[in-house]
């Protein structure tokens, strides 16, 4: 089923909310007003008669509902059309780190913004970007402030999921070098930390070109803009550029962790290798004292205690000092 919301703003002032499907037209040629629709999981009748009575293109409304399609900014004759993705960390099986994906489109038109959502995914919280429209004060400027705050909102939920990874790392750093090891431990989260970051970067870095496009479109006079707005969506671009930076350096410490924690590994092996032949060197004095003192030929003591006392000697002093000169090397 359908769900609709909507809001018409009038010099910034709220007018109308959540106002029928069938008034959509009336708001869009109000010269006056600003409007917006939202679409959540629209259906395909519903979608077909909208799409005809506004022009949208074609290809742009297959886009809106179909699946895997990547974030972008397409310029049609009556309408900018919009795709972007919201990010957030979560919690997923057994604790490990997880990204949640959820996914808006838009047609922008000169005087009206229409958003549609299909529920796959986490949902994009529409609730904060409509408080991030009307605290803005930018609602008098035109449609550039609803796509100003609607872009403003999911970059700023990257900017969060950037930072939550980023703590995450930082958590795995302290794991890494604990004195207690916990190798597959840190494989895993290192493994989930990988495949949440892929997913973080197939939206984050096309963000740029999205807003990049919006931007040449505004100064286009493709629809009614403001001045006004021109620093908004530098400060923006700013946050998009930043945003994917990170990422980038994020991808390099979740990769230089994996590296480190194999590198770690081999040294664990190396010093675990060099406790057991120096063991194994240690446990050979008392092997060959005893041997040599156990052979059936006479030697000096020979059947007295002078032999015993001379064998433990022999294998307490070859003993200790091979157990003081491995300590002195660092070997145990």
């Amino acid at each position: 089923m359908t769900r609709v919301r909507g809001r018409v703003w009038r010099d910034g002032e709220l007018v109308a909310s959540d106002f029928p499907l069938a008034d959509l037209d009336a708001h869009l040629a109000d010269p006056t007003t600003l409007t917006w629709l939202d679409l959540d999981d629209p259906a395909e009748e519903v979608l077909a008669q909208l799409a005809g009575e506004l022009g949208l293109d074609k290809h742009a409304v297959e886009d809106a509902v179909a699946p895997r399609e990547r974030p972008k900014a397409t310029r049609h004759a009556s309408h900018t059309f919009l795709t972007c993705y919201a990010a957030s960390l979560v919690e997923g099986a057994e604790g490990l780190p997880t990204m949640a994906i959820g996914r808006i489109s838009a047609f922008v038109m000169p005087r009206g913004l229409i958003t549609i959502r299909v529920s796959r995914g986490t949902a994009v919280d529409l609730d904060q970007v409509i408080e991030r429209w009307e605290g803005s004060g930018l609602l008098g400027y035109g449609v550039g402030a609803l796509v100003h705050g609607l872009l403003d909102v999911l970059v700023d939920g990257h900017f969060e999921a950037v930072q939550a990874m980023d703590d995450r790392l930082e958590e795995l750093e302290d794991l890494l070098f604990s004195d207690t090891v916990r190798t597959r431990e840190v494989q895993v989260r290192v493994f989930a930390l990988r495949k949440a970051l892929v997913s973080l970067r197939r939206v984050v870095l096309p963000m740029r070109e999205v807003v990049a496009g919006v931007m040449r479109q505004r100064l286009a006079g493709d629809w009614e803009q403001s001045r006004e707005l021109d620093g908004e969506f530098a400060d923006l671009y700013d946050h998009v550029l930043r945003a994917a930076e990170w990422s980038e350096s994020l991808r390099d410490m979740v990769s230089s962790v994996f590296e480190t924690n194999l590198s770690l590994q081999d040294a664990r092996l190396n010093t675990i290798m060099k406790k057991l032949a120096s063991w194994g060197a240690i446990i050979a004095v008392p092997t060959a004292v005893t041997g040599w003192f156990g052979q059936n030929l006479p030697y000096w003591g020979f059947s007295s205690s002078g032999g015993l006392w001379q064998s433990v000697v022999l294998i307490v002093v070859g003993t200790i000092g091979l157990y003081w000169l491995f300590r002195r090397n660092d070997w145990l």
